[in-house]
């Protein structure tokens, strides 16, 4: 970091510690759902809510909180997500009831889309484009970081002192991102000040999501379909009124005019899809099929991101000279190859087996991510960078999202609303050889968009 300015490396730091964050908290709670479901007694598919209610409310708030950003400066958007996530993981550590958690869960998500959204945003406005790659990927490696650490840690603290430690451990790192933040985190950007929310916007984006991804959990009934026909009616309604107003809460204008855009953020959302809930399905099937200890599952989980906290950086300094595309589809492909191998896995497969799987994943991940950021920002103009940010976070998330919904379905659809014991042990690696279908699929569809989206460089 000897060539960065000192702005350049406060606003990188500042950014990569609340980077760490989120993911550390996600990943390791997958370990610990286990040993939640045993202490409230929920089934599978509250299980599954447990990941999808933050992920929903990141969702639904990270667009208008790019925009408020934008309008009212990042660094304080930034702030008062921090805040908010960390007195939500304060609350969850004493929840008495699953509907308690989740709704603690909500209120991360709100705090989590608020600092996401507004911390690629800063890095943006900081780094010149010939930088930007390398501080995306290191800003990248540090989410990897979390994931890597979450499950190891994870598995320790619910296996020695119980599964709240993981939200009471949140605590002094979000008040310590909350102090690097006031203190050396110097500047504060709205490049859009004096511009109006489109409140009407946010509220149509708001219902249009929700419906989506609770319809989702629900099917196949004839409710599902009702929720998601009105999540696309409000879609259809929410697209119209953001091609009439003059300062929309997401310029729709750039997918249909920025080819560039368009393509990355649709291959960043099925990357996510295909991959999102790869840990939340290994890590039920190390501890439920294998019978491993919450410990045991997060050594080996974190395989995955380890390869990823290695190679983003890398991955990132490469696409500031090599067109962000090539890198990117070659990580596509790799993910793809490993989901296929993962199709398979059965109660006899070895560990060896699922840890290489885990690892040629998290290569491609890494592969794919940093550049494909690094292609997303630079294709947009300056005073866009908010709305983009947020934008493409939220394809990230509708990603992690879809891929939360097909576990939830496979779930409901082959085991019901019932909890996993071994008397329905088959029908749940069913569960998990259908998911991985459907992700190896996606991922293939996936490296299209991403080979064909176009240059980021007039080379």
């Amino acid at each position: 970091m000897s060539d960065y300015t000192p702005q350049e490396k406060s606003a990188l730091f500042v950014a990569t510690i609340t980077s760490f964050t989120g993911p550390f908290v996600i990943s390791s709670v997958n370990v610990a759902l286990p040993a939640i479901q045993k202490e409230f007694n929920a089934d599978a598919v509250q299980l599954s809510w447990i990941a999808t209610a933050l992920l929903l409310a990141v969702a639904v708030t990270l667009v208008p909180a790019g925009r408020i950003a934008d309008i009212h400066g990042r660094k304080k958007i930034f702030s008062w997500g921090l805040f908010v996530y960390t007195l939500a993981s304060l609350v969850a550590a004493f929840a008495n009831s699953i509907g308690m958690l989740i709704f603690c869960r909500v209120f991360q998500g709100i705090g989590s889309a608020m600092f996401l959204t507004t911390g690629t945003a800063i890095i943006t406005s900081i780094f010149p484009p010939q930088k930007r790659g390398k501080a995306f990927g290191i800003y990248v490696s540090a989410v990897y970081i979390g994931l890597c650490m979450g499950p190891f840690v994870g598995g320790i603290l619910t296996q020695n002192i119980g599964w709240r430690s993981l939200f009471i451990v949140v605590v002094p790192l979000g008040a310590l991102s909350i102090l690097i933040t006031l203190k050396y985190l110097k500047g504060e950007w709205a490049d859009a000040k004096g511009e109006p929310l489109d409140v009407l916007g946010s509220f149509l984006y708001g219902i249009a999501i929700l419906a989506w991804v609770y319809g989702a959990s629900l099917l196949p009934s004839k409710t599902a379909l009702y929720l998601m026909v009105t999540g696309t009616f409000c879609l259809a309604v929410f697209v119209w009124q953001e091609l009439r107003v003059r300062y929309p809460v997401v310029e729709v204008r750039l997918f249909s005019r920025n080819k560039l855009f368009t393509f990355s953020s649709l291959a960043a959302m099925i990357h996510y899809a295909a991959t999102f809930a790869i840990t939340f399905l290994i890590s039920l099937y190390l501890q439920y099929i294998k019978g491993l200890s919450p410990q045991a599952a997060g050594m080996i989980i974190v395989a995955q991101p380890i390869m990823m906290a290695t190679f983003s950086p890398l991955a990132g300094k490469w696409s500031d000279r090599i067109e962000p595309r090539k890198i990117a589809s070659l990580g596509m492909g790799l993910t793809a190859l490993g989901l296929f191998l993962l199709v398979w896995i059965g109660k006899d497969t070895s560990l060896i087996y699922i840890t290489s799987n885990l690892l040629i994943l998290g290569f491609g991940f890494a592969l794919f991510s940093s550049p494909n950021m690094n292609a997303i920002m630079g294709s947009v103009e300056k005073r866009y960078l908010g709305i983009a940010s947020g934008t493409v976070a939220t394809m990230r998330l509708i990603g992690q999202m879809i891929s939360m919904a097909i576990a939830m379905v496979m779930f409901a659809m082959v085991i019901g609303h019932v909890e996993i014991a071994p008397e329905n042990y088959p029908q749940f690696i069913r569960c998990i050889n259908l998911s991985f279908s459907i992700f190896a699929f996606l991922c293939i569809v996936g490296i299209f968009f991403s080979l064909f989206r176009g240059k980021l460089r007039g080379q």
